[in-house]
């Protein structure tokens, strides 16, 4: 993502508010009074919630508002060190090895000096969050943690306590200033309380109608107006039965904007169940709503909105 000039972090909530609204996100003040603390205290933030809320869009919102690098580690069962913090790069270092010995090159101390430097070093996402100069370090984004199995999570505790790493080959390598840290878990595992104590930590929850509503407006401007409210009263009533995965915020947006491309001004039976697809992902949940609940669904929709005018 291409970022600005550093910008100074907000002094307030109000003001914590204003950057995230600056960046086209729809919070509350709850939202706004951990991330601000957490950017005052220099702690993590832990973001938990079901998926599709808006827990990654937090920081690259922050590093678009910032002004800073977004560096994203994306978690997944398997990840390990040489993936998320270092490796170093072996075929350059043979080729160097090789050249050495043709040069008649043959202090072998000199040798592995060389070949272990930071020239060959190759800096995966941890290593890189901690090379942010002070008043621009990044905004550094471990995503969907739980992921990831109990040794990684355990790794994380030295990054999250000292912000330093430590290079076997080049000693400890450690930030000149704290990047900002988010962390997100869609609470698939629990995550253990030793790396949570390191954390601020917040629920993110479905917005209620009103603030979806502000969400889908802002992020789908060229949807027509009674098309927006009729998509997040329908999606608000599908989070009350009982799916397999009901649908984010995210696929009220992707909805949104399908349904607007498809020249829709309004929700009826047939673009219902042609466009569902777009927002549930799963056939049986597809299947159960297809079968007569749609229908129920959309003529309480059409009444209740008929009804506030």
């Amino acid at each position: 993502m291409t970022t600005t000039a550093a910008r100074v972090l907000p002094q307030s909530i109000d003001e914590t508010l204003e950057l995230l609204a600056s960046g086209g996100y729809v919070g509350d003040r709850a939202l706004a009074t951990v991330l601000f603390l957490s950017l005052k205290m220099k702690r993590p933030l832990f973001l938990e919630g079901e998926a599709g809320v808006g827990k990654t869009e937090i920081a690259k919102v922050l590093s678009e508002t910032l002004g800073r690098r977004l560096i994203r580690l994306q978690c997944y069962e398997g990840l390990d060190i040489s993936s998320a913090v270092y490796e170093w790069n072996y075929a350059a270092q043979m080729i160097e090895i090789r050249m050495d010995e043709a040069s008649g090159i043959a202090d072998r101390d000199a040798m592995e000096k060389n070949v272990f430097s930071e020239k060959y070093l190759i800096r995966r996402p941890v290593l890189e969050a901690l090379s942010g100069l002070p008043g621009e370090a990044p905004v550094f984004l471990i995503d969907e943690l739980d992921r990831t199995d109990e040794a990684f999570e355990a790794f994380l505790l030295e990054i999250l306590s000292d912000y330093q790493v430590t290079v076997p080959e080049l000693g400890t390598i450690k930030a000149a200033e704290p990047p900002i840290v988010i962390i997100t878990t869609n609470r698939t595992r629990e995550i253990h309380d030793a790396l949570k104590r390191r954390c601020l930590y917040h629920w993110v929850d479905y917005p209620n109608a009103e603030r979806e509503l502000e969400i889908v407006s802002g992020k789908v401007p060229d949807a027509n107006a009674q098309l927006s409210r009729e998509v997040v009263a329908f999606v608000q009533k599908l989070r009350q039965i009982d799916l397999f995965k009901v649908p984010g915020v995210a696929e009220s947006i992707d909805w949104a904007t399908a349904l607007t491309e498809l020249d829709k001004l309004a929700l009826d039976p047939e673009v219902v169940s042609d466009t569902l697809g777009v927002l549930l992902k799963y056939q049986d949940d597809i299947a159960r709503i297809q079968s007569g609940e749609s229908a129920r669904i959309l003529s309480e929709v059409k009444a209740e909105l008929a009804d506030a005018g």
